[in-house]
């Protein structure tokens, strides 16, 4: 993992290879994701989550790392999206319920366009698109990370990759990163559902 993004602890990006063949949407699922909650091919990788800019923005971050030292190489902004009935039920409860899905998307940063004199803005560059599925029916744990090329169907991250030991020490309620989703931290300490090890 060279790089820690905001919001989600990101994880190496592009593995998933090439759709195939054998990509093959699972039975009645379209080939884009278009329902609640994520959706397979029958050998296991998530679909892509086409309409995921109109789910329910949570927070953007600007060149955050999780460890000390050393510069960006780019500029970028994290913008972080949850489907929106898992972002109901949050609401409702402070915590996320089975089949949440939550984007994280990377888009370059600039100070350079138009009228503007100073601090940055997104570009239309999107460099990476992570998603983080809790999945109990399907993944040990709960939850699973998925990195995209393009648009075509991405396999899951190793459970070994640092995320997933990342989101279990640091995070604020169940392995997600709600210290970072100002609308959602207050709900979450009201109702009680922050995780130990983030408590003071």
């Amino acid at each position: 993992m060279k790089r820690h993004l905001a919001l989600f602890a990101t994880c190496s990006l592009g593995l998933s290879g090439p759709a195939t063949q054998a990509d093959t949407p699972v039975s009645g699922a379209t080939t884009k994701a278009q329902t609640a909650g994520p959706v397979y091919t029958a050998q296991g990788r998530l679909i892509w989550p086409e309409r995921y800019r109109e789910w329910i923005f949570l927070s953007s971050g600007i060149d955050m790392s999780y460890r000390d030292g050393g510069a960006m190489a780019r500029s970028a902004f994290d913008n972080v999206f949850a489907e929106p009935t898992a972002y109901r039920e949050f609401v409702r409860t402070g915590t996320w319920p089975d089949r949440t899905a939550l984007v994280l998307e990377v888009r370059g940063a600039t100070g350079t366009g138009s009228i503007n004199k100073q601090g940055k803005f997104q570009t239309g560059n999107v460099t990476a698109v992570e998603v983080h599925v809790k999945d109990t029916k399907r993944f040990p744990g709960g939850w699973a990370f998925f990195a995209f090329q393009g648009t075509a169907p991405a396999q899951q991250i190793p459970k070994s990759a640092d995320c997933y030991s990342c989101h279990q020490q640091h995070a604020a309620v169940d392995t997600t990163f709600v210290q970072f989703y100002p609308t959602l931290l207050g709900i979450a300490t009201q109702k009680g559902t922050l995780s130990p090890a983030y408590q003071p």
